[in-house]
């Protein structure tokens, strides 16, 4: 194969031609290019500086028309060094305005936290005030329930003091009735014995003493409403024992009748007639016979009950 060889000055020739066809360039140029896409790619510099963005895109293509136009180096220089600065002013203002926009939330975030805070003390503050309240009003009815309490309570020791009183003085206006009357204590309870010359000879009659006597009796009743009483009739062994029986129960009904005469309730005055039975001595002498013929009256407890036979 035969090689062919070109002059020098052609080769020359070709070269420039070459060189003079690319755009041109500069170190400085580049480096604005790049700061350019990098302002482009950063959205936060097109949101928070657009007018600057713009005045440093017009810089910008004005640089890289120079270039293309193959302006002379100092040209395209100046002209990359202005859209720099741009490109700078719109990168700078965007960090300003990102560290004002920073400060400002990081300033409503304490506001809010301040907020936060002060609501947070209030509603404490409230819920102390409440539970104080609260407090000193459950005090209050704790109080006004132990004073109720004691009151009640004072009242009843009175009330129970008074029925105390009450009571033992009645106790001692029966006892003194009792004694009175000559009552005896005895296992059936409290007996009034009416005796035979309190009747009339072989009679159911009272007489005047008896029906004083029995008055007395009906004195204790009256005063002692829960008391009833059982009224047993005796007789000596002197005559049949039907006679004896009938007398008995003649005399418990006389003296029934006149405790109803004098006030007695008839459904509290029970009767009995035991004839001779139960002597209280030997019919063996006309003294003891008399003690036989009798009228016992048994008196009942504070509930009304009686004891019989």
């Amino acid at each position: 194969m035969k090689k062919i060889f070109l002059p020098a000055a052609l080769l020359t020739t070709l070269v420039l031609a070459a060189c003079s066809s690319m755009p041109k360039t500069t170190s400085l140029l580049e480096q604005t290019r790049m700061e350019y896409q990098a302002a482009q790619n950063n959205p936060n510099v097109s949101t928070l500086a657009p007018l600057e963005m713009s005045q440093a895109t017009v810089a910008m293509n004005d640089a890289n028309t120079a270039a293309k136009n193959d302006e002379n180096s100092e040209k395209i220089d100046r002209l990359a060094y202005l859209a720099k600065q741009k490109i700078g002013l719109a990168q700078e203002l965007t960090k300003q305005k990102m560290a004002e926009a920073s400060a400002a939330a990081a300033a409503q975030t304490r506001d809010q936290i301040r907020l936060d805070q002060r609501t947070s003390e209030a509603n404490q503050a409230k819920l102390q005030a409440d539970q104080a309240k609260a407090q000193a009003e459950q005090a209050r009815l704790a109080a006004q329930i132990a004073q109720a309490e004691a009151s009640d309570a004072q009242k009843r020791i009175m009330d129970e003091q008074a029925k105390a009183n009450e009571i033992q003085n009645r106790n001692a206006a029966l006892e003194a009735q009792l004694a009175e009357l000559k009552a005896k204590t005895t296992e059936r309870g409290i007996i009034i014995t009416l005796g035979d010359v309190l009747f009339g000879i072989d009679q159911a009659k009272l007489t005047p003493d008896g029906m004083r006597t029995t008055q007395k009796l009906a004195d204790v009743l009256q005063s002692n409403m829960q008391r009833t009483v059982l009224v047993e009739g005796y007789t000596d062994n002197t005559g049949s024992k039907a006679h004896n029986q009938d007398l008995s129960e003649r005399r418990a009904a006389a003296v029934r009748s006149a405790l109803v005469l004098m006030g007695v309730s008839r459904d509290r005055v029970a009767i009995r007639g035991y004839g001779e039975s139960y002597p209280a001595a030997e019919n063996d002498t006309a003294q003891n016979r008399q003690l036989n013929r009798r009228v016992e009256i048994v008196l009942s407890d504070a509930s009304g009950k009686t004891i019989p036979r």
